[in-house]
């Protein structure tokens, strides 16, 4: 195994430095005689952060991050807009349907920063220390770190998190970590230590241990609550943040900590800005878009094509009240899409799901109601080294060639080039597409009958897009219509946005929206989106992939001991999991449009992964004083 590279200026500390910080008046006699036999024989490793691929951008001596004002001034408030409905202030359950922003509250031992996000920084923690081998990790907590109600967290609350949520969390994320921590334990009040498995990825320990929040054991026990029921008790956190007020299906107000533990720390120099981070719910984007215009709320991300090209002229962007931006997004190309439930016998059959795919036309979308701005996704990890491109090469092929021989994949993924949606023409109903999916069909056994429509085996071939959002009403309905030319009984099905919610937790849909949001260094998380451990209680793996050669493929990207290493991989992977067909891709595009109310400002240079608008913005109280005068906003 290669040894992973230490941080910047991590050191190896001797065995009388060990003690003087972890063990000594903490334990008994016998147990820091054990931990000096254990320790004389250990080259560990302290550190402010950690890095498997390479050296930490920040040093440990670092006075704020480089891409935030350091000066920036605290006050005033930022409001944004969420759609549907909320019943819970918990993420953490598949129970209920939690309000925008619901874990602003809470802060993990270790944290990322967005211009260094393959790399995790002490929060929580002062430092952390381990062995070369990452056999386990001991987090050096910050005795000032408090509660919001002002109480202290000690260790005890990271080992009861972690055994929480080993007990009551996501069966998905049970499975997908349950098996890498062998044991936490407290070696002080601000002592906590994690021992993993022996089979436990390595790249993934460091990550893992320090993803977890912070939650307070009393108030777990004086409350009896529990993260696997819904609830409108938000836990208590550590954060900046912390719930002020909500309104049912209305509005969400979070407001920042007098007193937040972390406000002096160099990595929260020129964040946590605003006083107040309200959020106002509309039941659509058609009814946000309005109270926007109206001054209901003042940031709006716009996801709407058609909104961004035609509607951004109302009189507070003549007046100058409104700013109309595009901001450049570094990220990955989000693999979004409409999932086909792979559950569903009649989606088992690629050639069915091919054909599905031929009826979208993207090049008469994106012209017609898109207005150009958008590109084709067509990978799961688009504009990024982990692309597969072309033919497989010898890297690749090394990886896939054993999947082939072992029967997992068909010989032409060797020699094919990888695959790609279908490129129409202009009009709406792109005849040559229609041909070959007809084909498809017909080879698949579902013929057309006097109606018009396919049945096999007397049953009729239907598919439902389930759908929220009459935004799509326009996107959906023309494939919709394309799908019933080739003899598809289709039908968009809007419901409201708790139904829909309730139908994909339940995977009781034929096509449904879904968004692939991979992260640049993927590992053990791949389980929870493609794995067949995950076909059932995730809300991830959405189409119920089940598929040894892309087990495998995982496997083989989590015990990846370089970066070369892991790329290659995740190429291969990437390159089987388009070809499995399971998505309808749609599309992306390479910069933010935003629009503002003239009364915030961003450093000058963003960092490439993070809009940050809720992050480091700030509020300028004279532009706001002067839009208040105009009548653009009331005070």
């Amino acid at each position: 195994m290669n040894t992973p590279r230490s941080a910047t200026r991590a050191k190896a500390i001797d065995l009388r430095d060990r003690l003087r910080i972890g063990l000594a008046g903490a334990l008994g006699l016998g147990l820091i005689m054990a931990a000096t036999s254990v320790l004389a024989e250990e080259n560990v490793i302290k550190s402010h952060g950690y890095n498997y691929f390479g050296a930490l951008k920040y040093g440990p001596d670092y006075d704020h991050l480089d891409y935030v004002n350091p000066d920036a001034p605290k006050g005033g408030e930022i409001s944004v807009w969420a759609p549907g409905t909320f019943d819970s202030f918990n993420l953490y359950t598949r129970k209920g349907r939690a309000g925008s922003l619901s874990t602003i509250a809470y802060e993990n031992l270790l944290t990322t920063f967005a211009d260094d996000i393959t790399a995790s920084y002490c929060l929580l923690c002062e430092t952390m220390e381990y062995p070369e081998g990452i056999e386990w990790v001991i987090f050096n907590l910050r005795p000032e770190v408090t509660f919001s109600d002002g109480s202290p967290m000690t260790a005890e609350d990271i080992k009861f998190t972690h055994d929480i949520f080993m007990e009551q969390g996501l069966p998905s994320f049970r499975a997908a970590f349950g098996s890498m921590i062998e044991s936490v334990e407290v070696l002080s009040p601000h002592q906590v230590k994690f021992t993993f498995t022996p089979e436990s990825p390595v790249r993934d320990r460091i990550g893992l241990a320090g993803t977890f929040p912070a939650f307070s054991k009393k108030w777990f026990e004086d409350t009896g609550a529990r993260i696997d029921e819904g609830t409108l008790t938000p836990f208590l956190g550590t954060g900046a943040y912390a719930l002020d007020s909500y309104d049912i299906n209305r509005r969400i107000v979070y407001a920042r900590q007098d007193g937040y533990w972390g406000a002096d720390l160099p990595q929260n120099q020129g964040r946590n800005n605003f006083d107040r981070i309200r959020v106002e719910y509309f039941a659509d984007s058609n009814a946000a878009f309005e109270g926007f215009k109206a001054g209901e709320y003042t940031f709006r991300n716009e996801n709407s094509s058609k909104e961004w090209a035609t509607s951004y002229e109302f009189s507070a962007i003549s007046n100058g009240w409104v700013k109309k931006e595009e901001l450049a997004n570094g990220n990955m190309a989000q693999g979004q899409g409409w999932v086909i439930n792979l559950r569903r016998e009649k989606f088992q059959d690629r050639r069915v799901r091919e054909a599905l795919g031929l009826m979208f036309n993207f090049e008469w979308s994106n012209e017609s109601l898109f207005y150009g701005l958008y590109e084709r996704v067509r990978s799961f990890w688009g504009n990024s080294p982990m692309e597969a491109q072309g033919v497989p090469g010898p890297e690749e092929m090394a990886i896939l060639q054993p999947l082939v021989e072992e029967g997992l994949l068909d010989a032409a993924i060797l020699t094919d080039e990888v695959q790609q949606p279908p490129v129409s023409k202009s009009r709406q109903l792109d005849r040559g597409s229609l041909r070959r999916a007809s084909k498809l069909l017909d080879d698949a056994g579902w013929a057309v009958g006097d109606d018009g429509m396919r049945r096999k085996d007397g049953q009729l071939l239907s598919v439902e897009i389930l759908e929220s959002s009459p935004a799509f009403d326009r996107i959906i309905n023309p494939y919709v219509d394309n799908l019933r030319k080739l003899g598809v009984d289709a039908r968009l099905n809007r419901v409201d946005p708790a139904q829909e919610t309730s139908r994909i937790r339940e995977y009781d849909f034929d096509l449904t929206i879904h968004s692939f949001v991979l992260p640049w260094e993927p590992s053990t998380g791949l389980k929870q989106w493609f794995a067949t451990e995950a076909m059932e209680g995730s809300s991830r793996n959405l189409m119920g992939l089940s598929d040894p050669a892309v087990d495998q493929l995982i496997e083989k990207v989590v015990a990846a001991d370089s970066k070369d290493v892991m790329e290659n991989h995740v190429r291969a992977l990437d390159r089987v999991l388009r070809q499995k067909l399971f998505w309808v891709p749609q599309w992306f595009k390479d910069v933010h449009t935003v629009a503002y109310y003239d009364q915030y400002t961003y450093p000058e240079n963003l960092p490439p992964f993070s809009r940050g608008e809720l992050d480091f913005w700030w509020f300028d109280q004279e532009k706001h004083d002067a839009l208040v005068a105009a009548g653009a906003l009331k005070r």
